[in-house]
């Protein structure tokens, strides 16, 4: 649980009423504390499901005993400890996802330009942008790109609209593979970690090295999100860079160049696979789809012509950061607990059924490893949408630390404790719930309009 509670919070009154009606309004202002529970729901940003905490967080002067600072849950405005969800998917939180999105922007971009302690000259280390796709497990219903209307057509020989439920569920259910289309998502973490040490030895191989030798010479680093695809199979969108011996802070070798990067990543690519399991008396392997798409990522000041810029890169991998399998499939946002709770929920016939499928391979023993069960509504997916190498820039903790401290300073709160003062913290947080109480729902009903995404404070550094 949270041990650093929102720091704002500490100069709220602690004395005020934890139940309230809407026709306590007025009362709430003639008395003065209104602002204060106002102050509180601005502090949520918008959240649409903060976490209650109960506890406490007391400071004490090691030296003199004294407490300087105590914080109980029980005297604060809503009777609890309100933290923000921090969930990254828009259909979980519109409001929280949006500042995830901000950060991974500013993540992606300060690896691309510089900034956030990344050295300016990174804008010279050869980069590109890379989408690896998923193999076919059977057709199904797409809007091919071409000229005519005839070459626009589908197999089923329709023209589908951009909103078509049909697309991406399988032409002939009873002849896709969903058995594949589930293990093919589960592998795709060891997939891609079986590209990068490929990407390795190819990179060294084109530069006349040995492996080993390559890390004292240059040094690979990426950053990529995992996005679903209509069909319901996870592809990679990745940032990848060659950096000097140190990383970002000393340059490429010469031989290190954009075309030699981007044919490694199409030789990597290619030679990658990953064994699966022996089932039904065959082996399984799964690799990338054929489709791979490179491109060079060009500074954002070329505008004439230029496929890929900075800008464009760091908004369009920002944007997938934020969407998970529900939002391209259709199927659930949490784990079930019941296969029988698939009959609760408005799914589309493909998602549900990659869902049962997961969870009829997520009984058999020799699949345990890949605890298919407990991501089902993921449709087998269980790696981390968004990773990176730790020197393509920033984290994502030292933005929301950047973006507190700020914060700290605009509400004239000290950021640290002086050097001479020594102190204890001492605090326990326990969780409560989901949700704001009642009482401050139906305040937040009253005082605001329909929440929307908010934007981050600004973050420096």
């Amino acid at each position: 649980m949270p041990t650093n509670p929102q720091p704002e919070l500490e100069s709220l009154p602690q004395s005020l009423p934890v139940i309230f009606a809407p026709g306590d309004l007025e009362k709430l202002a003639v008395g003065g504390q209104l602002p204060v529970l106002v102050r509180l729901l601005t502090t949520l940003g918008g959240c649409a499901r903060p976490i209650r905490l109960d506890g406490y967080r007391t400071k004490v002067d090691t030296a003199t005993g004294l407490i300087l600072r105590h914080l109980d849950s029980r005297e604060m405005p809503a009777g609890c400890l309100l933290v923000c969800c921090g969930n990254r998917r828009t259909t979980g939180c519109p409001s929280c996802a949006e500042i995830y999105r901000h950060d991974t922007y500013q993540l992606i971009a300060a690896g691309l330009r510089g900034g956030k302690t990344v050295p300016t000259t990174i804008t010279t280390h050869p980069r590109v942008f890379a989408t690896f796709t998923a193999p076919s497990f059977g057709p199904v219903h797409n809007r091919p790109s071409g000229e005519t209307k005839r070459d626009r057509r589908c197999r089923c020989g329709r023209t589908h609209s951009e909103g078509d439920p049909l697309l991406g569920s399988p032409l002939d259910p009873d002849r896709y593979d969903y058995r594949g289309a589930v293990l093919g998502n589960a592998h795709a973490p060891a997939l891609w970690s079986r590209f990068m040490l490929h990407l390795r030895r190819a990179i060294a191989r084109a530069a006349g090295l040995t492996q080993r030798s390559l890390s004292s010479a240059a040094k690979i680093s990426y950053a990529k999100v995992a996005e679903y695809q209509r069909r319901g199979l996870v592809h990679f969108h990745a940032v990848i860079r060659l950096d000097g011996p140190d990383g970002s802070a000393t340059p490429p070798p010469a031989w290190a160049t954009t075309e030699l990067l981007g044919d490694a990543i199409q030789t990597a690519a290619t030679r990658t696979r990953v064994a699966g399991p022996e089932m039904d008396g065959g082996t399984w392997s799964f690799a990338f789809g054929t489709q791979l798409d490179v491109r060079p990522i060009r500074s954002g000041d070329f505008t004439g012509g230029t496929p890929v810029t900075e800008r464009a890169v760091a908004a369009s991998i920002a944007k997938y950061a934020t969407k998970g399998a529900e939002g391209a499939t259709g199927t659930l946002d949490r784990r079930l607990r019941l296969i029988g709770e698939l009959h609760a929920f408005d799914i589309p016939p493909h998602a549900e059924r990659m869902i049962r499928t997961a969870w009829e391979l997520g009984a058999r023993r020799d699949l345990a490893d890949l605890k298919l069960r407990s991501w089902a509504h993921m449709l087998g997916f269980r790696g981390h949408f968004s990773t990176k190498t730790r020197q393509y820039s920033t984290t994502l903790a030292e933005l929301r630390q950047a973006r507190a401290d700020y914060q700290h300073t605009q509400t004239g709160a000290p950021t640290t404790v002086p050097e001479q003062e020594s102190t204890l913290t001492l605090a326990h947080w326990a969780f409560s719930g989901i949700g704001p109480t009642p009482e401050l729902a139906r305040l937040a009903s009253a005082l605001t309009p329909p929440p929307g995404p908010r934007a981050p404070a600004a973050t420096h550094g």
